[in-house]
This record gives C-alpha cells, sequence and structure tokens, in this order.
C-alpha cells in the first residue's frame, strides 16, 4: 500500500520516533550522542523549532517537536542525513543507518502533551539504561535532566514546561518531578506511540496512525487548508452507493443508464452530492462507477444537494 503523506505544517505538536536499520545501535558511545545532540540544537534554532521533549536509547530515539517557522521535515532530512554521514565515516560502515522513514505522530497539545512528556522522558528507566530515578535526574541523554536543571540544550523549552507546573521555579521543578514519579507505575503506554482515533464514525473507515488525538481535534485539522488533502475520508463508495439504492428501492446498475428518468436521475445526484460533498469521497472514482466524468459528478451533486435538505435523513445512510 502506498505511504501516507505526512500531516506537517507549522504549529503541529509532533512526536517523532526513528529506528536503526535491522534494530543495529544508532549510538555506540557518547562521542555519537554529543554529536547528534549537537546537530539537533543547531538545526532547532535555525528552523525556529522547539523541543519539549527527548530521549536519546540505543538504537532508536524520541524527540517531542513543535515546528513554529516551518515545517518539521526540513529539519528531519538535514538531522538524519548528516548523522548517518558523520557515523558511516567514523565508523567506517556503509549503507543506510535508519530504518525506513522517521515516524511523526501529530498530537492534540491540550489532551496529550504533558503525558507525552512523561512517557519519552521515562524511556531510559524503563528500558533498564538507568536504575532508577534519582539516576534518571541527571541522565544526561534525555531531556529530563534539562528541565530538573542538570544539564543544557539550547533549543529545548525547559522553562515553558516549568511553566506548566508553577511560576516559581523551585516548587515547578518539584511539582514536575512528582508529576514524573507517578508515571512509572503506568508501564509502557502503547496508546502513546500511534493514533488510536477513528478518522469518521465509516464503519469502513481505518484509524489514521499519523494523529494522536480526539473526534474534535482531528475535524479541527480538517478544516485547515493545507491538510486537507491529506485528511480526506476513507469512503466505500460501492457500499454507499448501495445504501442510497436501497433507501430509493431501485438498483445500482440503474444509476449507470444513459437516462434522465425522474426516479433514477433524482437518486443519481443525491449519491454524487451524498458521496463528494457529504462523505468526501474523490469525484473521479465516484464517476468511474457510475459511467459520468469529473464534471457530470460535480453537477449532478449541485442538484443532489437541495433533495438532501429536503431529506434530511438521507445523511443519516452515512453513519449506518
Amino acid at each position: 500500500m502506498p505511504r501516507a503523506a505526512r500531516l506537517d505544517i507549522p504549529g503541529l505538536l509532533q512526536h517523532v520516533i526513528f529506528r536503526g536499520v535491522g534494530r543495529c545501535d544508532i549510538f555506540r558511545d557518547d562521542t555519537d550522542r554529543k554529536r547528534f545532540l549537537a546537530n539537533l540544537s543547531k538545526l532547532l534554532i535555525q528552523t525556529g523549532t522547539e523541543c519539549l521533549a527527548w530521549s536519546l536509547m540505543t538504537n532508536h530515539v524520541h524527540l517531542l517537536l513543535c515546528p513554529r517557522q516551518s515545517r518539521l521535515a526540513p529539519l528531519m532530512r538535514r538531522l538524519l542525513t548528516g548523522y548517518a554521514i558523520y557515523f558511516n565515516l567514523r565508523h567506517k560502515r556503509a549503507g543506510h543507518l535508519f530504518q525506513n522513514r522517521y515516524k511523526s505522530i501529530v498530537c492534540d497539545e491540550d489532551v496529550y502533551l504533558l503525558e507525552l512528556l512523561r512517557y519519552i522522558h521515562l524511556n531510559p528507566l524503563r528500558s533498564g539504561l538507568v536504575p532508577d530515578l534519582s539516576t534518571l535526574d541527571s541522565y544526561p541523554w534525555t531531556g529530563h535532566a534539562v528541565i530538573m536543571g542538570n544539564g543544557i540544550l539550547e533549543g529545548q523549552v525547559a522553562d515553558d514546561i516549568l511553566a506548566l507546573f508553577s511560576k516559581s521555579a523551585t516548587k515547578a521543578r518539584r511539582h514536575y518531578h512528582r508529576f514524573i514519579t507517578d508515571g512509572v507505575a503506568q508501564g509502557t503506554r502503547d496508546d502513546l506511540t500511534s493514533g488510536k482515533r477513528r478518522r469518521t464514525n465509516l464503519p469502513d473507515d481505518p484509524y489514521d496512525d499519523r494523529i494522536l488525538g480526539g473526534g474534535d481535534f482531528i475535524e479541527e485539522l480538517r478544516t485547515r487548508r493545507e491538510l486537507a488533502p491529506e485528511l480526506a475520508f476513507s469512503v466505500d463508495i460501492r457500499a454507499l452507493i448501495g445504501k442510497v439504492c436501497a433507501h430509493f428501492s431501485i438498483a445500482p446498475e440503474q444509476l449507470r443508464l444513459k437516462t434522465r428518468a425522474p426516479g433514477v436521475a433524482e437518486v443519481r445526484s443525491v449519491v454524487c452530492y451524498i458521496v463528494t460533498r457529504q462523505a468526501g469521497a474523490n469525484g473521479a472514482e465516484l464517476g468511474r462507477q457510475l459511467g459520468l466524468g469529473r464534471s457530470g459528478v460535480s453537477v449532478a451533486a449541485g442538484r443532489g444537494e437541495h433533495l438532501v435538505q429536503n431529506n434530511p435523513v438521507l445523511l443519516r445512510l452515512i453513519d449506518k
């Protein structure tokens, strides 16, 4: 199947994950880790991207990023390409370093920011890279130490995170640390590493693993012009045609007939309006099933709008 297009515009909180090819180690020592962080910090500043959390594991990395001035893709391309070249030269290896492309999940900041912050920063403890929380507080390869005042990474917005807990820096760190501590018992959070919400209430609509958020958040994303093509509904056009035809008690095959008979033409117009204007399906694909051109589908949908508005029960066919 083709890969889904990224949801990538400025202002979106994104949980980024990438791994070594074949799960190989992408950091062999602290020199590698320092080089990666130096490159990351430079690119965060250059691209105006905020880093809210990060964690360097042995064979993978978690980043919580919010690009403010540009898209995420240019930063990630420069970061991964530059580090792969460095790594291969230093360790005298050839070939790809990273497995496939990086994974980026658009997240509802209001709901998931703090949960993701805790999940990412507890990764070294859950995996056994550090033995306890006390060690994690000063562990140099996660953003947790920066927030605790035990490290620095230019581009990480540690002060903004602390401000979510208290106006006083001392109280904020104490409250933040308690929040992190409370998350230890939660264990692995698979629900935070991919989207688990349906994009629509259509029965055949798949989960969208590019988004971590509820229906209201997804609908808000859909209103953004730049994301509309990537968030088009996934619709079983044939099934929806069948529902409309069943409602009007005619056979779907009749819609392909070259006739303007009132009953058939009416149903064809209703189908075109519901499938393209309400369910968001592709007009060209619908046209192939009805024997119409794209313009014919559009004209029919215009006629169907009035018919559907006068019979709202037809819209409920989408949800059945």
